[in-house]
């Protein structure tokens, strides 16, 4: 089995710590203490990657940013997002993809920890030994903490299951999280079995350095497929015939059951919320637990009448927000949202953002005819939406809505005609009880300043 590297005194009173969040009894959120970074190679797309995990505020969640495209967009995982399960599970949210990302999801989830930050230079974790061992090690190093908000948990009622063929996934109403898991192959080779109750200390010892596994004749189709570029027998355990070919020995006798024990916890992780479930699992695959936690999703769903996946809050680095993520801030749509891209975000009181005014617009229909002019109004509207995101920032977007009170002072001193860009600057000068703001706006079109107004606005529970 592989070891843990960390002192066994940390690990000693991790342990007791996460036994005691893990009984699911007045359960805090947790974080990491530190930032905590490794490197290796991904092992689909074969490409190098340094992989930061990152401290971050209650209700963040798992959000993973790629610091190598422009903006260093995030994207929070979610079943919604899933994109290809082809020998792991990729996720697409707009142009950006995370390729593989389970086994860093299984330790994360098996080990509590509800809100991090995952910064990758590539679009895939490393694959290291093929287990989630560096990745536990990692969370390790990071020293998980409580935070001052309860973690939110959803128990199964009744009975849900999927099939396909002659695998299937059960999930029955329990105390806890156990996993009851059979592993065969079609020839009926190698058949595992095992059932393990998941706590973090069970899965340290018994899951976390699990390796990943392959049929040697599956090795050629992935390489045609364009899979496995960075795959060796460091990363992965092939099973060729009765043999088994790896740089060294099986870590357990039932190593390959363990490993899809692993996969099960990390494609779950997709419903954003830790579960108290009995999961029977016989011959899952990526595809099938995926399918089973889209069906954890919809129980969820009728069960609170709300969706399990939050919207990703923006992040203290983070200074450029497209328009799909306004869309998620945003309860306005077409012809009413104002704002088209967040361009900075310099300090937790201040933004700026743009709206592209063109010929197109609705209202230059009759506003006016042969002198086409923005109405004040809605450049009023603009800046009060680039307020209220501001807002939420500052709080919680999860089931909130900002709400335009009253504005003072306004003053609009050029016309806005069609081709002109809005650049909106707000700024926050009066919180009270995170639920009332105050706010100074100004609108520019080149250096020309051409509105401003002064705002108040509430957020309410959607």
């Amino acid at each position: 089995m592989g070891e843990l590297k960390s002192s066994p005194n940390f690990l000693t009173l991790f342990l007791r710590c996460a036994h005691s969040i893990f009984s699911f009894q007045g359960m805090k959120q947790h974080t990491l203490n530190r930032t905590v970074s490794l490197k290796g190679k991904g092992l689909h797309t074969g490409q190098e990657v340094h992989l930061t995990l990152k401290p971050a505020p209650v209700d963040t969640g798992i959000v993973f940013q790629r610091m190598d495209l422009y903006g260093h967009p995030t994207v929070a995982p979610s079943i919604g997002m899933v994109a290809d399960l082809v020998r792991g599970t990729t996720i697409q949210d707009g142009a950006v993809t995370l390729h593989t990302i389970e086994h860093l999801l299984s330790a994360l989830n098996a080990l509590c920890v509800d809100n991090v930050v995952v910064e990758m230079d590539a679009s895939e974790p490393p694959i290291l030994d093929g287990s989630a061992k560096y990745f536990a090690n990692l969370i390790l190093e990071g020293e998980p903490v409580a935070q001052d908000k309860d973690r939110a948990v959803f128990e199964l009622k009744e009975p849900i299951s999927v099939t396909s063929g002659n695998r299937s996934l059960i999930a029955l109403p329990y105390n806890g999280l156990k996993i009851t898991c059979t592993s065969a192959d079609d020839r009926g080779i190698h058949t595992q079995h095992l059932s393990l109750d998941i706590t973090p200390e069970s899965f340290l010892s018994d899951i976390a350095p699990a390796r990943t596994f392959t049929i040697y004749e599956d090795i050629e189709p992935l390489i045609k497929m364009g899979k496995i570029k960075g795959g060796s027998l460091d990363s992965a355990i092939v099973i060729k015939g009765n043999q088994v070919l790896s740089k060294e020995p099986l870590r357990f006798t039932d190593e390959f059951v363990r490993h899809k024990i692993l996969d099960i916890l990390g494609d779950i992780s997709l419903l954003r919320m830790p579960i108290k479930a009995h999961i029977i699992a016989v011959r899952p695959g990526h595809a099938l637990n995926a399918e089973f936690t889209k069906a954890l999703k919809t129980q969820h769903d009728k069960q609170f009448g709300k969706k399990a996946d939050d919207i990703p809050p923006i992040l203290p680095n983070e200074k450029s927000i497209d328009i799909q993520r306004i869309l998620s801030f945003l309860p306005h749509r077409y012809p009413f949202i104002m704002i088209d891209r967040i361009v900075d975000i310099p300090n937790d009181n201040e933004l700026r953002a743009i709206k592209n005014v063109t010929i197109n617009e609705p209202y230059f229909q009759g506003h006016f005819p042969g002198n086409p002019v923005m109405p004040g109004v809605l450049q009023i509207e603009a800046m009060a939406q680039a307020a209220g995101i501001l807002m939420l920032k500052r709080t919680s977007s999860h089931n909130k809505i900002t709400l335009f009170m009253s504005c003072d002072k306004v003053k609009f001193r050029q016309a806005v005609r069609p081709g002109d860009q809005l650049d909106i600057h707000v700024k926050l000068t009066k919180i009270r009880a995170n639920k009332i703001a105050n706010a100074e706006a100004v609108c520019r079109v080149g250096d020309k300043e051409v509105s401003s107004a002064e705002l108040m606005f509430t957020i309410l529970d959607m």
